[in-house]
């Protein structure tokens, strides 16, 4: 059957010469954006907040006989990326609660900056309606909504976040815990924050929406407070660290966790959950007995039909376009309803990035082939 449906494949391939050359122009075009940072993932750093961000002098804290921070001296500027590190219970969620001035300190101060527009993950969680549209969720009920001062059509904002203009309709409670963790990024860097506050936000998320939120990261302008157990996530998406290192210090270091090590850093007794990637190697690991390379096969089988379907979901996506295209050419088109345009160019923006969401999707299965 398999063989069957590849001979298949080529014969469309044949008949869609102009698509395949359309996806290696698709190709070219995202290297180009990866190498020059373009629109692909801005993401909104809102009005850039006072150089200073958040400034502590002596900051203790405890609770009863025990010492979680003591005697804390730290300066966060604009732009800095800080990762908390430290065992389970050391005291990294109490000392983001300082910082935030969600909790006070025993003795010393807590200063933060101006301007600070504050977006927490945790809260954007709570705020999903399973009833809502994805689209909705982002925008609500608008059509477009501004990225870093640029009107961007949610459609295509959804689409940055792997999500097809089909599913950008759909309630939010149709999604699976993957797709709704995607929609908590695309939700989270569509606000106007320059302060992001990650309290361990990589526990629910797959390995794919983990590395889409460290390239988000990347883009972001703003500044990062973040906790993870995930050591991978902190040597790629923070500029310094945190360390708890017992008894209520806290050590600056400069670099990820990988640098830490190098320096002479000791995690040898913290006990902490694996995150997704250490959970997956140990499934590829694992994962040699007969019924996962049955299960295998089948996953297989089924990425070959899906793209041995793209190239007629793409004619008839490209043939819609092309319909609207022939309509806005005629002299009648800008002397109609300013509503009936509007309407028009709606369903080709959702046409367009549909199109798009294709040819990306064309481009993962045959990288898998």
């Amino acid at each position: 059957e398999e063989v069957w449906i590849r001979k298949g494949i080529e014969a469309r391939r044949t008949r869609n010469e102009g698509r395949v050359r359309a996806l290696e122009k698709m190709r070219e075009e995202r290297k180009k954006r990866r190498v020059s940072r373009e629109l692909k993932l801005e993401v909104d750093a809102g009005d850039r907040s006072g150089k200073i961000v958040i400034e502590c002098e002596g900051v203790s804290k405890s609770y009863g006989e025990r010492a979680v921070i003591r005697d804390l001296d730290l300066v966060i500027q604009r732009g800095d990326r800080v990762g908390l590190l430290g065992a389970n219970g050391a005291g990294k969620s109490t000392l983001l609660k300082l910082l935030l001035g969600r909790e006070k300190p025993d003795a010393g101060t807590v200063k933060q900056g101006t301007k600070l527009e504050i977006a927490y993950f945790d809260q954007v969680r709570e705020q999903l309606d399973p009833e809502q549209s994805v689209a909705d969720c982002i925008s609500d009920g608008r059509e477009y909504i501004s990225i870093n001062g640029k009107d961007t059509h949610v459609v295509t904002w959804l689409g940055n976040f792997l999500f097809t203009p089909e599913q950008a309709r759909a309630p939010v409670r149709v999604l699976s815990g993957g797709e709704q963790n995607r929609l908590l990024l695309a939700r989270l860097f569509s606000l106007p924050a320059n302060l992001l506050v990650m309290d361990e936000p990589t526990n629910d998320l797959d390995i794919e929406s983990l590395e889409l939120l460290e390239e988000l990261l990347l883009e972001y302008k703003g500044t990062v407070l973040l906790v993870t157990h995930d050591r991978t996530f902190l040597d790629n998406a923070v500029s310094s660290l945190l360390v708890f290192e017992g008894e209520g210090v806290v050590r600056e270091f400069v670099g990820g966790f990988s640098d830490w090590v190098a320096g002479g850093g000791d995690f040898s007794s913290w006990h902490e959950p694996d995150s997704p990637r250490a959970v997956a190697g140990k499934v590829v690991a694992s994962g040699t007995s007969h019924e996962a390379r049955k299960a295998e096969k089948r996953e297989r089988q089924k990425l070959v039909r899906e793209l041995a379907e793209l190239p007629e979901r793409l004619e008839r996506v490209e043939s819609e376009i092309e319909k609207i295209h022939e309509e806005m050419a005629e002299p009648a088109y800008f002397n109609g309803e300013t509503s009936h345009r509007r309407e028009v160019e709606s369903k080709l923006a959702k046409l367009e990035a549909q199109r798009d969401d294709l040819y990306a999707r064309w481009e993962v299965l045959e990288s898998q082939q």
